[in-house]
């Protein structure tokens, strides 16, 4: 099969690595790609959000198959603008129609998708720069801290959790009438902040049948300790060990069988990811936020332990037979440390010359922020740079052997946590 694979980051390397294991796999493209991606099939300098382009590429190379790794080209319709034409309708499409990316494009959408499905999730209101004094006593009806969400896109980033009520109406104003996260805060949803830990499941469905794949666990501050900013993901664990049967079936029943029933209903065209973040309080799942793709940095730590065919498995999604697929799983841990570049999450550094990543061999070295340059030398060119993944019979030794990766790849101003999984070990939730 000819493949397009759309995406540029971690995550698409992650799944380049994978698919192209495949022998169903005979030529992979990748759009745009990286430096990564480029050892694994051929990249494309075509903009994933770029639709026509993408059409005529798939038209021209006669593409099987186009799995959509981000969420923009997801949200803009790509899936439904290749079926809707003549041309593509037989191209299988890894990635939910324009209807089911709402589920991720509208924090709104999808929490009254929850609430019409009766899945477990905070309380919440929704409201705009009309209706802002409300939004104000709302807030002061809940107990701090205050969890404030930007209804659209906004790069993983458009999450704010505020301790005190001063700070959370000067954040609902600033996003509603001062323009912070631009038109994805035309909406604001305030909810109640739920304590408990965080978990990712990621289901791959054919909209009628599922599998659930591992667990993982994502950190999303920039420090040790779960301090400071909140990023676009500085490393993940799979599995997570508090994730055992007994929660997992709670997972399955209440939350994965209600959503999927829930997009039949209202007959949302959906084959591909779905992202679903929970928290667990007090052993009882409730649903944060879904997401229409595979979590990044999660992807890096949940790919590696499938044994399974990943195209075979696309491919049962496009003939909706995934439900006759039983996924085979390694029961190693996986780690994933994200090197970051400096001054990441706000303004960072680029063009920084990265030495000794190639002479890694007991991890996988995910490419995600890097170019080369007129020299063939490897720079820096994003936020997050590279995902360094090991496996390991547990998270201490997976871990052990990122951290010593990690400290061996160079550039300047690098930054990672060193503490990814502590927070795990010995957990009893």
């Amino acid at each position: 099969m000819n493949i397009l694979l759309l995406g540029s980051g971690g995550r698409e390397h992650a799944l380049a690595w994978k698919m192209v294991q495949s022998p169903l796999c005979s030529q992979l493209y990748i759009a745009p790609g990286n430096p990564g991606t480029a050892q694994c099939g051929k990249n494309i300098p075509i903009s994933e959000s770029n639709i026509s382009e993408v059409k005529q590429f798939v038209i021209e190379q006669n593409i099987d198959m186009v799995v959509v790794g981000p969420e923009q080209p997801l949200v803009n319709g790509i899936a439904d603008a290749l079926k809707n034409d003549p041309l593509c309708k037989d191209v299988i499409v890894i990635g939910t129609s324009k209807q089911g990316a709402q589920l991720e494009g509208s924090k709104d959408f999808a929490k009254q998708f929850m609430q019409r499905h009766n899945i477990q999730t905070a309380e919440y209101q929704t409201f705009t720069n009309e209706t802002i004094e409300k939004a104000y006593t709302f807030l002061e009806k809940l107990s701090p801290p205050y969890v404030l969400k930007a209804d659209g896109l906004a790069s993983g980033k458009g999450v704010l959790i505020c301790e005190d009520l001063t700070q959370a109406k000067s954040e609902v104003k600033e996003m509603l009438c001062g323009g912070k996260f631009g038109s994805a805060g035309n909406k604001v949803v305030i909810e109640q902040f739920l304590q408990g830990i965080e978990l990712s499941v990621f289901v791959l469905t054919d909209g009628r049948s599922y599998l659930i794949l591992p667990s993982a666990k994502d950190y999303k501050r920039i420090g040790v300790g779960d301090t400071g900013l909140n990023t676009g993901g500085m490393g993940s664990i799979s599995p997570v060990p508090f994730a055992n049967k007994e929660f997992m079936s709670k997972v399955e029943q209440r939350i994965v069988m209600p959503t999927i029933q829930g997009l039949q209903k209202e007959n949302i065209d959906y084959k591909g990811f779905i992202f679903i973040g929970l928290m667990n309080v007090n052993g009882e799942p409730y649903v944060i936020e879904y997401n229409v793709r595979l979590g990044d940095p999660e992807a890096e730590s949940v790919l590696p332990r499938i044994k399974n065919d990943l195209v075979d498995l696309f491919l049962a999604v496009g003939k909706q037979h995934i439900g006759e697929k039983k996924l085979e799983i390694i029961e190693d841990t996986v780690a994933t440390i994200i090197l970051v570049s400096g001054g990441y999450p706000e303004t960072f550094e680029k063009n920084k010359p990265i030495s000794n990543w190639e002479n890694i061999n007991d991890s996988m070295v995910f490419h995600a922020g890097t170019k080369l340059n007129e020299d063939n030398i490897l720079l820096t060119s994003g936020g997050r740079v590279l995902a360094i993944t090991s496996q390991g019979k547990d998270i201490a030794s997976a871990m052990a052997i990122s951290n010593k990766n990690a400290e061996k790849i160079q550039f300047e101003k690098k930054h990672y946590r060193t503490d990814i999984g502590n927070d795990l070990m010995g957990n009893n939730l």
